[in-house]
């Protein structure tokens, strides 16, 4: 192995580094000033303990729940260790209990740091995750909350730096734990916490007293809010993919940033919730802020070693005083992201759920999601589901009809259609004119079996949003499937496909095998009632190559979906055939529309304006067509 020696490139370098260091110290030392204030502080804190060991000694046992007062420590070497950086928030120091605060409702676990005042740690005690822990939002420093504000004395403070004296009182059913940054008894910051027994919200508010000339107003008042969501569900690229900010602004409009990564202003903003697939934590405001920074970054690069942590999230949020003192009203929303719960708060937090936008939404909130609650108030989940299906197919079905009927048309004047293209094959112009006239004369439109199927996009894209968001599907299971709001695996693979995974989906291949058979049938009619023309042939390549493509991305692209997304579209595709069939074979009588064609072709035709206005000018060009061959 090569000796490593000092060459004179590195004594130099040691020579720079320790001159560097030796400035630093030198520039650092206390100043006169400096020193006298430190002595002056030393000097209060001793008599600060005094009269704490005197009030300790006189003061009777507390033993009142409605009224607890969380320990007060006197240490003189915590005191110095932070008197430097509190400045008049020293007292703090002086007065911080050693233990956080821990409480519980209902619903919810929460431990409250007295260092940053903030929540620590919560945990939602109705739900486990996928491996049967319990669901915790804040836990282990994956959140930070902070107040970056100046003071009087030129200092920048962090309340997250900060120790804060807690109590806990009750009022009434809710509990009040203030968390208090003390200046002295009579002037403090404080955070309020009012905790209702039955509930996720939280009221919580930001307060001061007395501190008016101790910050400084001209400088920016910066509150930080910032969050890594912890990963919940089975399949994290599935859940990430639901995780991200969602915020309202500008009195009732709402945004999210979507998967992506984000970092974007928004102005005058009510809320802002950090939504992890199923579950949020949700900054409510009484009064907007007036304009908020957001950040979202995603976490996971590689699904096989970034397992923890989903997205990043951070706000920051510029806040005001009144009169020189804070007062700003919130609230906290810790929870589920279920329908039931977060309408009844009446904030909008329903926004947090994907519906969809536009009419999708507006189906899935006011058809699907009352249908499928009240199937599922009595029915298991896999079956509510089943049922509801053949429901939407039932409703659908005289569109199914109709389209079926308008390709039977298309079949029968099939023939007719062909001739006119072989007459007119070389005068594209008059081609068009009369396979127009046919069909005008026929009753027959080529666009009434398009419009039936653009009819049941908005249905078939809103249960595409339904179901990855429906919480009341998350870890019910069906036959095979453990969670209908996650894959169900029928096989682990040793290795990891790309775009499909690690695992078989069983419902994802039922799903494929029903649209391919679907597909056949639906493909095979239209071809059946296209005219043979030139260019046909590669169209009709094109279709027998969707027959098998369609199918295969649903089986790769769904493998990761919720089981639950995959059954609908298994047992959809097997009801459609089923009705195609009945259609087919019991309901359409090709002879007897072969029939009325030819009678509607012997009737007199009225143009309505739209028709007269084509053909007038489909016969002008042609007449200016013809003029030019002249020439």
């Amino acid at each position: 192995m090569e000796e490593r020696k000092l060459d004179i490139n590195s004594i130099i370098g040691f020579i720079l580094i320790f001159g560097i260091l030796m400035y630093m110290l030198w520039q650092n030392q206390p100043t006169p000033e400096e020193l006298e204030a430190q002595e002056k502080a030393k000097q209060e804190q001793v008599e600060a303990t005094d009269n704490n060991q005197e009030r300790q000694q006189q003061a009777p046992v507390n033993t009142n729940i409605d009224e607890v007062i969380i320990g007060e420590a006197t240490d003189s070497l915590q005191f110095v260790k932070f008197q430097n950086a509190l400045g008049a928030f020293a007292y703090s120091a002086l007065n911080a209990s050693d233990d956080d605060v821990v409480f519980e409702n209902d619903l919810l676990a929460l431990k409250f740091s007295i260092k940053g005042g903030y929540l620590s740690e919560v945990m939602l005690k109705e739900f486990v995750d996928y491996n049967d822990e319990p669901i915790y939002l804040i836990k282990d420093n994956n959140a930070n909350f902070n107040i970056n504000f100046g003071t009087s004395d030129s200092r920048i403070l962090n309340t997250k730096d900060l120790y804060f004296s807690p109590s806990v009182t009750k009022s009434g059913d809710n509990t009040i734990v203030s968390m208090k940054l003390k200046v002295s008894e009579r002037k403090f910051l404080e955070y309020r916490y009012d905790i209702k027994p039955n509930d996720y919200m939280i009221g919580f508010t930001i307060r001061s007293q007395g501190l008016n000339g101790i910050i400084n107003s001209s400088q920016e008042i910066k509150l930080d809010w910032d969050l890594k969501g912890y990963r919940h569900a089975k399949s994290i690229s599935y859940e990430n993919r639901y995780t991200d900010i969602h915020y309202q602004y500008e009195g009732d409009k709402d945004d999210y940033t979507g998967a992506r990564d984000a970092d974007e202003d928004i102005k005058e903003v009510s809320w802002i919730g950090y939504k992890q697939h199923f579950f949020s934590s949700v900054l409510l405001t009484n009064m907007p802020f007036k304009t908020v920074r957001i950040k979202a970054e995603n976490l996971v690069q590689d699904e096989d070693v970034d397992t923890l942590y989903t997205k990043n999230f951070a706000s920051s949020i510029p806040l005001e005083l009144e009169g020189g003192e804070f007062n700003n009203v919130m609230d906290l929303y810790y929870g589920p992201n279920d329908y039931k719960i977060v309408t009844a708060y009446d904030r909008n937090l329903d926004e947090l759920i994907p519906f969809g936008w536009g009419i999708f939404g507006w189906i899935n909130r006011y058809v699907f999601m009352p249908l499928f609650g009240f199937l599922g108030s009595f029915l298991p989940y896999g079956i509510a589901i089943i049922v509801m299906t053949i429901l939407v197919r039932i409703v659908m079905s005289p569109v199914t009809y109709k389209s079926y009927v308008s390709q039977a048309k298309m079949k029968v004047i099939k023939p007719e259609i062909t001739e006119i293209s072989n007459k007119y094959k070389d005068n594209a112009m008059k081609k068009q004119q009369e396979t127009m006239a046919l069909y005008s004369k026929a009753g027959v439109s080529p666009m009434a079996g398009c419009l039936p199927a653009l009819m049941q996009l908005p249905v078939f894209y809103a249960l595409f949003q339904f179901f990855p968001s429906a919480f009341d599907l998350r870890q019910k299971s069906f036959l095979w499937a453990e969670d209908l709001s996650s894959y169900d695996t029928i096989a682990e693979l040793p290795f990891r496909i790309p775009l499909y995974g690690d695992h078989v989906s069983l419902f994802p291949i039922l799903a494929s095998l029903a649209i391919f058979f679907y597909m056949r049938m639906t493909t095979g009619q239209q071809m059946a009632s296209q005219p043979t023309q030139e260019g046909m042939p590669d169209m009709g390549k094109m279709m027998k190559y969707m027959i098998y493509f369609s199918p295969l991305m649903m089986l790769v692209f769904f493998n990761n979906y919720a089981s639950g997304l995959s059954l609908y579209y298994f047992i959809s595709n097997l009801i459609t055939i089923g009705i195609m069939l009945v259609i087919k074979n019991y309901i359409i009588d090709e002879d007897k529309i072969h029939a009325k064609i030819q009678e509607n072709k012997k009737k007199p035709k009225k143009e309505n304006r739209f028709q007269r206005k084509m053909k007038e000018m489909m016969e002008q060009a042609e007449k200016q067509k013809q003029s030019q061959k002249r020439r």
